[in-house]
């Protein structure tokens, strides 16, 4: 349903009140948009800019307060519960769309579905007992990565397999519950491709980025990707739109795909706003924030064309002294309301360089000004 730009402030409905939600709010209030969010959490950081409903994503009473009143609905979490996203869609307009979430749920459905759109995925084995484990084995080989099939993010939910010694650990860990195994890719470097679709069918793409991983955890992303050829650039956005049109997609869909050499590889895709697309706020024309509640309203989508080279340095566990972040010439500090815990996202700071060369320049003076925070480019990226 397309909301008419002279609708008196739209009420948003946002499952999931984390820090996703909260830069949507910002994003928002410059177009008049209202939001209410639901967490099960009451410190939500998404709580300090609206109305926080504290619910279970699968409390009916709880879904129902959070659409009063309220335009469409969409997500900042995108493992809310089957019921909830049914429940929502049979009462107001609900992005992205119910299918599209249930299948990026499954690690099996989607690379099922990449496979089917003819997008290439490392090999993989569905695993529900110890025998199909032992089978997908020899058949994918060492190394290998074993995943559940559902819930897994920031590296949690998987083992990596060396040898056949981890297969008994792996199994105690993470048996029990619907599996994947992985061929492990010795990949040079891992990509992601923010895309919007609007309600009209409207698409805009991000230039693909370069994302640094530490500990499972996105540290650094680099916008656009350096020394990216036109063909991988293209096939990236191809990609991209096999996917949007296929699912009948709106909003913000971000996908990751490893580089191999000149091959691309899809891991996996996220329906929603995307932590490697928080350098769209200050270093795009407009943000991915904006252009996901621009897609799920129905009104024109903005330029994705890139402001100049940007880094975005995630803030993981501990903060810097905010004193000595805001002192970096160029640095742009957003800070989630978070509390300090280990392997927890508490903030990001972006750097924005009219050239290449000016934020290789800006990002080797952190070595010494604040080293901490470039950590993760000081890693070599490793296979997955």
């Amino acid at each position: 349903m397309k909301m008419s730009l002279d609708s008196e402030s739209p009420t948003i409905a946002v499952l999931g009140g984390g820090q996703l939600g909260r830069m949507l709010a910002l994003a928002g209030y410059p177009l008049g948009l209202r939001f209410r969010f639901l967490d099960p959490a009451p410190q939500a950081p998404a709580g300090h800019l609206a109305e926080l409903v504290v619910a279970e994503y699968d409390d009916l009473a709880g879904l129902e307060r959070l659409i009063a009143g309220a335009h469409t609905a969409t997500y900042e979490f995108e493992n809310v519960p089957a019921r909830a996203a049914a429940f929502l869609s049979q009462r107001l307009p609900v992005y992205p769309p119910a299918h599209a979430l249930e299948t990026a749920q499954d690690r099996l459905a989607e690379k099922t579905c990449f496979r089917s759109l003819g997008i290439p995925t490392p090999d993989f084995a569905s695993v529900d007992t110890w025998d199909d484990l032992t089978t997908a084995v020899r058949r994918l080989g060492y190394p290998a990565v074993l995943k559940t099939r559902r819930l897994g993010y920031d590296g949690k939910g998987q083992r990596l397999l060396r040898n056949p010694s981890d297969l008994a650990p792996a199994w105690a860990a993470l048996g029990g519950t619907p599996l994947i195994l992985e061929q492990f890719v010795p990949f040079d470097r891992e990509l992601s491709v923010l895309a919007v679709r609007s309600v009209g069918g409207e698409i805009v793409l991000y230039p693909p980025v370069q994302n640094h991983h530490r500990d499972g955890i996105l540290r650094v992303s680099l916008a656009p990707a350096p020394a990216l050829s036109t063909d991988l650039q293209q096939r990236c956005e191809d990609y991209a739109r096999r996917l949007l049109q296929h699912l009948d997609y709106v909003g913000v869909l971000a996908i990751e795909l490893f580089q191999l050499g000149t091959q691309l590889l899809a891991n996996e895709m996220a329906p929603r706003v995307h932590n490697s697309g928080h350098w769209t706020i200050e270093g795009a024309t407009t943000s991915q924030f904006e252009n996901h509640l621009r897609a799920v309203l129905g009104w024109p989508l903005g330029k994705a064309a890139p402001r100049g080279y940007c880094a975005m340095i995630n803030l993981i566990g501990d903060l810097p002294p905010l004193s000595r972040a805001l002192a970096l010439s160029g640095a742009h500090v957003h800070l989630y309301g978070k509390a300090p815990r280990p392997g927890r996202k508490l903030g990001h700071i972006t750097f924005v360089e009219p050239s290449e060369a000016g934020l290789a320049g800006r990002l080797a003076a952190l070595h010494s000004e604040l080293p901490s925070l470039v950590s993760g480019l000081s890693q070599t990226t490793q296979g997955h």
